[in-house]
């Protein structure tokens, strides 16, 4: 079996990647946190003309009826420039539970458009990212899925230790809101929706971490001690390498998880949360690596890197703690048959 992406998946993820790398480079974002701005008007404009907001929706309901693995190179990507636009959890997260829980509802046609962003409350989740900019958000009451304008709400800022994250708390009568999905039929929509929710993020950690390395080992390059590079000295090298390898441990298991999410099983799942943690594990230490190479002056405004730590310190703790991925990973070990011949076990083959 051929595990690589496809071209066509490559060619999707080097689109993203060139704008990003034209539109989102650290001087742009510096500009937009001085202008306090949601978001980048121009850039987010581009991002809207790749076409990318139906990517997961199915084609039936009017979207590119792409999967996770076509997507998840995205999602890196987006972690690679830390986009703050919210690219991700509108087209991989709140877009597909809008098209699953109210195909027939016109925010659905507007959103595929791209004319407005969807924002989705999570049980899992304290806060509701980028509500301000959204045109509906989808928030969860005693089980049931509800629709919210944010012209109907109260939203209330919550802080976050990522700049570029804009987090809220929503207040709404219940006459504001509208039902489009009962207990039952939400639970099972909710539970996917944070399946592809820590899925992604974890491909934005990805990007994160690959990112942090390249700027330290830039850094180590460009930064002379003693007459020679300090990237030449082996602490620095032994640093680099052993982050780059928890990257290199780190990708296969979140590209892994990208094929088997949508089987939505006991595998699946603990796959999903396997790939958090591996991908939030290379994060935090290339982070934590980046910001010690670069010395003190790392932790400053002025040097590049201390975005790309806080987003992941920001990200660490979203759709899930390491402490619950922990349990879903443990729910698998020990309540699922073992073995090698059931590395890619099947849950209705071995459960």
């Amino acid at each position: 079996m051929d595990f690589r992406f496809s071209d066509e998946q490559q060619m999707m993820a080097d689109s993203v990647r060139g704008l990003l790398a034209d539109l989102c480079r650290p001087a742009d974002l510096r500009r937009l946190l001085r202008s306090g701005a949601a978001r980048d008007e121009q850039r987010w404009a581009a991002i809207v003309g790749l076409g990318l907001a139906g990517a997961l929706v199915p084609e039936e309901k009017g979207g590119l009826g792409l999967a996770p693995a076509d997507f998840v190179l995205v999602a890196e990507a987006c972690g690679y420039a830390c986009l703050p636009e919210p690219l991700v959890e509108n087209a991989g997260v709140a877009v597909p539970l809008l098209a699953q829980a109210a195909p027939g509802h016109a925010a659905l046609a507007r959103a595929l458009a791209g004319e407005i962003t969807v924002a989705a409350a999570h049980p899992l989740n304290p806060f509701i990212a980028d509500a301000d900019t959204a045109g509906v958000i989808l928030v969860e009451r005693d089980g049931a899925l509800l629709l919210v304008s944010p012209a109907d709400a109260r939203l209330a800022v919550q802080p976050s230790i990522d700049p570029f994250r804009r987090l809220f708390t929503v207040e709404f009568a219940p006459k504001a809101a509208t039902p489009v999905a009962g207990a039952d039929e939400a639970a099972a929509l909710l539970d996917a929706a944070l399946d592809r929710g820590a899925l992604f993020v974890a491909a934005q950690l990805l990007g994160i971490a690959q990112r942090c390395v390249d700027l330290a080992a830039a850094y180590a390059r460009e930064r002379h001690q003693f007459g020679r590079p300090i990237g030449s000295f082996q602490a620095v090298k032994h640093h680099l390498a052993a982050a780059q390898v928890k990257i290199a441990f780190a990708r296969p298991v979140v590209y892994a998880a990208a094929a088997e999410q949508p089987r939505g099983d006991l595998h699946s799942r603990a796959r999903v949360s396997h790939a958090k943690l591996a991908a939030g594990a290379a994060a935090d230490l290339s982070a934590r690596t980046a910001i010690q190479i670069h010395g003190a002056m790392g932790y400053s405004w002025e040097v590049d890197v201390h975005f790309f730590l806080k987003r992941a310190l920001a990200l660490d703790a979203w759709w899930g703690t390491a402490a619950f991925h922990r349990r879903r990973v443990a729910e698998r070990v020990f309540g699922g048959r073992l073995g090698p011949e059931r590395t890619f076990a099947r849950e209705r083959h071995d459960a």
